[in-house]
C-alpha cells in the first residue's frame, strides 16, 4: 500500500525535502496495540530516492551516497518505524530519523588535525613531576650508609 503524505522534512535551514519525494507504505506492526494489533497498519516505511533528489547539490548528493551507501538500495534510503502504536506518531518518527541521517550525512567534514608540539613549560611541568615521583620512590627505599 503506497501513499503519500503531505508535510516536508525539514533537515536543515537550507535543506527541506518535499513530500513529493517520499514514498510511504504501511503494514501491521508487530508491537504492542491492544485488540487493533491485528487490523491497525501502524508500521511505516519510509522511502526516499537520494540519488535522484533534486534538493540535494551535487556535493551534498555525493556526500549522502558515499556516507549511507550501506544503508542504500538502489539508491534509495528506507527508514522503519514501528515503536509507537499510532501510525501517525510513527510517521513523525520516521520523519525525524530521516532529517537526522541525511543531516549528518551531508554535514562537511572536520577540517584536519594540525599536528602541534608541547611546549616548553608544559615538558618542564613533566619532568618535574616525573622528578618528584623519583624523590618519593627514593625515600621509601632502605638508607645506605
Amino acid at each position: 500500500m503506497l501513499s503519500s503524505d503531505g508535510s516536508d522534512v525539514r533537515v536543515s535551514a537550507a535543506l527541506v525535502i518535499p513530500a513529493a519525494e517520499l514514498s510511504w507504505r504501511f503494514s501491521r506492526s508487530s508491537g504492542p496495540g491492544g485488540q487493533g494489533v491485528n487490523t491497525a497498519d501502524s508500521r511505516v516505511e519510509l522511502m526516499w530516492d537520494a540519488a535522484a533528489s533534486a534538493v540535494l547539490s551535487p556535493v551534498q548528493r555525493e556526500r549522502v551516497l558515499e556516507r549511507l551507501g550501506d544503508r542504500l538500495v538502489d539508491g534509495v534510503l528506507t527508514i522503519a518505524a514501528s515503536e509507537h502504536r499510532a501510525q501517525l506518531r510513527n510517521r513523525d518518527a520516521a520523519r525525524a530519523r530521516l532529517a537526522a541521517l541525511v543531516a549528518d550525512a551531508v554535514r562537511p567534514p572536520a577540517p584536519p588535525r594540525r599536528a602541534t608540539k608541547p611546549t616548553r613549560g608544559s615538558k618542564e611541568r613533566r619532568l618535574q613531576a616525573k622528578q618528584r615521583r623519583t624523590d618519593v620512590k627514593k625515600m621509601r627505599r632502605r638508607p645506605t650508609d
